[in-house]
């Protein structure tokens, strides 16, 4: 069993909980348990997770439990983590349960600079002890590339879009057929998942490749239509070309849809125009979506089979 909390910024939280919903398959609100164990890196959202070892109605149960624990030469921390709600805990208060269950572990406390950490939390009436994991934001240093294009989807989003499309990376394939400048990809690749990228201008598929080389990162860029797709794929990411940087016309984007029906099960339609009817039209159901607003840009995530 796993415990982890999430923040968000308000105008992204319909983007944080379609991705929570598709890396732990229901709806989560809050702190909470899952047996899916998801690296919290992964995730724009995602602040920390706990491996729970122990777990307890009783606190003096809790630290005879942990007594159990040997932790030998390897020095270690307890970290309170903050639960909203009904069952917050006072800052001074999660301090003082820190350093209470800390003194029944065998072992060495360090503070500042721990070789491990353990995370503990009140929920649900219950208290859960375990191994801490805190998430990096890797993606911040993804922000600033050699070739960027002003429309570009930002990192976070971008990070969000690949993890929607593909909760269990494993053995899925992906293509994302109007790259760009590879935002997506560099994300994408960051977290190990094999995806393709594929952009009918020039200019974009010099850029990703050359994104994806300056992150140190391996890709395959491809140039030309979506109509030239021949490989079959476990889904599609479409970042739909607007009207306010392309040509494309109602006609076009239908054209990219009927396409990516064509050669994926599955696809994650990013889109600044509610396009419902031509994605039915296209041959997908939609399944899921969310609304991502960022200045005057308001963009819908719209997750289809």
């Amino acid at each position: 069993m796993f415990v982890y909390t999430y923040a968000c910024r308000p105008e992204e939280e319909s983007l944080c909980q379609l991705e929570l919903r598709a890396l732990f398959g229901k709806q989560v609100t809050g702190t909470f348990l899952s047996e899916r164990k998801i690296d919290p890196t992964r995730s724009p959202f995602i602040k920390e997770r706990i491996d729970v070892l122990y777990e307890s109605n009783d606190w003096q149960e809790l630290k005879q439990l942990v007594s159990e624990i040997v932790m030998g030469e390897t020095t270690f921390k307890v970290i309170c983590i903050r639960n909203p709600g009904d069952e917050k805990i006072p800052h001074d208060d999660r301090r003082a349960a820190e350093r209470e269950i800390g003194t029944w572990i065998n072992g060495e406390a360090n503070v500042k600079a721990p070789m491990h950490i353990f995370g503990l939390v009140r929920l649900h009436g219950k208290w859960y002890f375990g191994d801490y994991h805190k998430s990096v934001p890797v993606w911040l240093g993804h922000v600033k590339k050699p070739r960027e294009y002003s429309t570009a989807l930002d990192t976070r989003l971008a990070r969000a879009v690949a993890n929607i499309a593909a909760p269990v990376i494993e053995g899925v394939t992906i293509i994302d057929p109007c790259c760009g400048i590879g935002t997506v990809l560099v994300e994408a690749l960051s977290m190990g998942m094999h995806i393709t990228g594929r952009d009918i201008n020039y200019h974009a598929v010099s850029g990703a490749r050359e994104n994806i080389a300056h992150f140190g990162f391996s890709g395959e860029v491809k140039r030309g239509p979506i109509s030239e797709v021949n490989e079959h794929y476990d889904v599609a990411i479409l970042d739909m070309p607007y009207n306010l940087c392309t040509h494309a016309t109602p006609d076009d984007q239908l054209d990219i849809l009927r396409h990516a029906r064509r050669f994926c099960n599955r696809a994650v339609v990013v889109t600044m125009d509610r396009i419902d009817e031509m994605m039915i039209e296209a041959g997908f159901k939609i399944i899921d979506r969310a609304i991502v607003k960022k200045g005057s840009f308001t963009r819908e995530v719209v997750v289809c089979q």
